[in-house]
């Protein structure tokens, strides 16, 4: 990789840190362990940093803004938004929408470019992978056209769900409920 890109994008998600830290001032504490973490080793964007990795994920809104596609991922048994692992690209709005397409069919699909949310979260110990963290980043990606989406091989099912029912649903997973309340407040007419 261009180390003057790669430099250049590293340097653009610290800014986009800093900024989602000033949006949300409640979670700054998360954005300067997520900006900690990217200065750990230049492998935090592979699979091959053992102790965790970024990853990207959508918070993919249909036409109207009122539902969100959620997988039934086959290996977490949970429904959540779609993303996966940046594999050494540190373009994560890039890796959020390519999963998104990936996992859902979709073609015209438009990613926001600030960061919606971030998580961090443990993987399981699965086979020869040993237990890891994921350092989940986080856009809001609009379906513009067809909003008919493909199951992929890493789903059980897709749906789109309402985001006032991931908002109000205990069993939900607590960072689907953060996101459908952050999408909730940002939706509302000012």
């Amino acid at each position: 990789m261009d180390t003057s890109a790669s430099s250049s994008q590293i340097a653009s998600l610290r800014d986009a840190l800093v900024s989602y830290a000033r949006r949300w001032p409640e979670e700054e504490a998360v954005a300067r362990s997520f900006a900690a973490f990217l200065d750990q080793a230049p492998t935090v964007f592979e699979r091959i940093h053992l102790e965790g990795h970024f990853t990207a994920s959508s918070w993919l809104v249909d036409r109207s803004g009122t539902r969100a596609l959620l997988t039934h991922h086959r290996k977490l048994e949970r429904w959540l938004q779609l993303g996966g692992h940046a594999d050494g690209d540190r373009d994560l709005a890039a890796v959020a929408l390519r999963e998104a397409e990936e996992e859902s069919g979709l073609t015209d699909l438009h990613v926001e470019p600030e960061i919606f949310d971030l998580d961090r979260h443990w993987i399981p110990e699965r086979g020869d992978v040993p237990g890891h963290w994921h350092w989940d980043v986080r856009y809001v990606v609009h379906a513009q056209g067809s909003e008919d989406y493909v199951v992929s091989e890493e789903s059980h099912d897709l749906a789109w769900r309402p985001v006032d029912e991931i908002l109000a649903d205990p069993s939900s997973d607590e960072s689907m409920r953060r996101m459908a309340g952050k999408w909730k407040a940002r939706s509302q007419p000012r």
